[in-house]
């Protein structure tokens, strides 16, 4: 593959704070705007690009060398770029992997992904971590040129402010498949009955969850982000093993007001269910636990989590602006809608799954119904693969219909009461 001329020609990053970066044009040249995140993942950079969690959002890596392994046709985890703009300090000559089949470069700019390059990524990553992600611009070619002269970083922040923030944002609609579509069995599964169903809810899903099911002999059937409990309902297997999925997303959890009211019908009807990432954060709405913006969120492939049920410590994946608000070091009842009878309220949660770097809620676990959450990406693409057996969780779930088996000396250290002490 041919070495990449580099481009001189000008790009210009602008945050809404006013704070400018200069470097040069990359992939397609236009204006684009969006919420600017950091991502500290060292490789997976086509999945990322390709997760539709970053819809809107103007990606930042801190790795410095970007773009060495070019792209290819195996790694895309949907079926287009999302993200809203690409940050790089020292992108690859040219691509050098025996799968490339192109360069990111021109991947981008066939995509019309507006891109920089040549910007320091350490200073900026620094500068969102105090101050947090914002709303940011990435001009070039005739977006940054006005009456022949270079336009006023005024005219280019008014721009960037004009922009919608993510706070409130409605977006898995926007991601979500527009019609129904099934992932068989596979591998040493193919061809047999499944061992389970699910219906996977499509906020923004990511091509190799539905995989990492079928490889378990779990037939998946993924249905729109605006699908109904009857449109679930009616996939479920009546006699077998079958359960939902919630995947992840993008936008705010507050505002996925149809999605919160069709998990609660699930749970009400105490069919077993999982949510990753977004799933885990609508979990947490439908049982009743308040969300918040984090200050500049999880994003890489390198966060330590501990998983109180296992008592190991995990590397994960994560791809997150928001978290769950519920109690981290006790077991605390689900406080969703005190006007219901208390034959269908949801019982007792522990936050199961706890961020090693700041206690952020990572993962949640009712103790009365068969229902668990993680934040993080268990997928593993891309990323470590310390999560995978949460697919198998969610099997036993489905098999069982019964509630996780939390350890009693989980529970003990959360306050709560023992298998022992609830039979006395």
């Amino acid at each position: 593959m041919s070495t990449t001329t580099r481009s001189t020609e000008p790009a210009i990053l602008v945050l809404e704070d006013g704070t400018v970066a200069r470097g040069t044009a990359y992939g397609a040249r236009g204006a684009t705007v969006g919420e600017i995140v950091f991502s500290t993942g060292m490789t997976g950079y086509q999945e990322t690009l390709t997760d539709p969690s970053y819809h809107r959002q103007i990606v930042v890596m801190t790795a410095p060398h970007v773009g060495n392994t070019g792209i290819n046709t195996d790694d895309p985890e949907s079926h287009r770029i999302w993200v809203a703009g690409y940050v790089l300090r020292d992108p690859a000559r040219r691509p050098s992997n025996w799968r490339a089949t192109g360069s990111l470069d021109d991947d981008l700019a066939a995509q019309d992904v507006v891109s920089i390059a040549g910007v320091d990524t350490r200073f900026l990553t620094r500068h969102l971590r105090e101050l947090g992600v914002m709303r940011a611009g990435i001009f070039s070619g005739e977006a940054l040129v006005e009456d022949g002269v270079e336009r006023d970083v005024a005219d280019l922040v008014a721009e960037v402010k004009a922009a919608p923030p993510m706070a409130g944002a409605d977006l898995a609609r926007e991601v979500s498949t527009a019609e129904t579509y099934t992932v068989e069995p596979a591998g040493d599964f193919a061809g047999a009955e499944p061992v389970a169903t699910v219906v996977a809810v499509d906020l923004g899903i990511k091509a190799m969850t539905p995989a990492r099911l079928a490889e378990r002999g779990v037939r998946v059937h993924v249905v729109p982000q605006s699908a109904s409990f009857d449109d679930v309902a009616a996939l479920l297997p009546e006699d077998a093993p079958g359960g939902v999925f919630f995947s992840n997303g993008p936008g705010d959890p507050s505002a996925a007001t149809a999605e919160i009211d069709l998990l609660r019908e699930v749970l009400d009807r105490r069919i077993p269910f999982f949510g990753i990432c977004f799933g885990n954060q609508l979990l947490g709405r439908a049982l009743g636990y308040g969300t918040y913006k984090l200050g500049y969120g999880h994003r890489g492939i390198n966060q330590p989590v501990l998983d109180r049920t296992t008592t190991k410590v995990e590397v994960t994946a994560h791809n997150h602006g928001f978290a769950v608000d519920a109690p981290v070091e006790t077991v605390s009842t689900a406080p969703h809608d005190a006007e219901r009878d208390d034959d269908v309220r949801y019982g007792r949660v522990i936050v199961s799954h706890v961020g090693l770097n700041d206690r952020v809620v990572e993962g949640l676990t009712a103790l009365d119904l068969p229902a668990f959450s993680v934040q993080y990406h268990p997928e593993a693409a891309a990323g470590p693969h310390d999560s995978a057996y949460l697919f198998d969780r969610f099997v036993e779930l489905m098999t069982t219909r019964q509630p996780v088996a939390v350890p009693d000396s989980a529970l003990a250290a959360l306050g709560g009461a023992t298998s022992g002490e609830k039979e006395n």
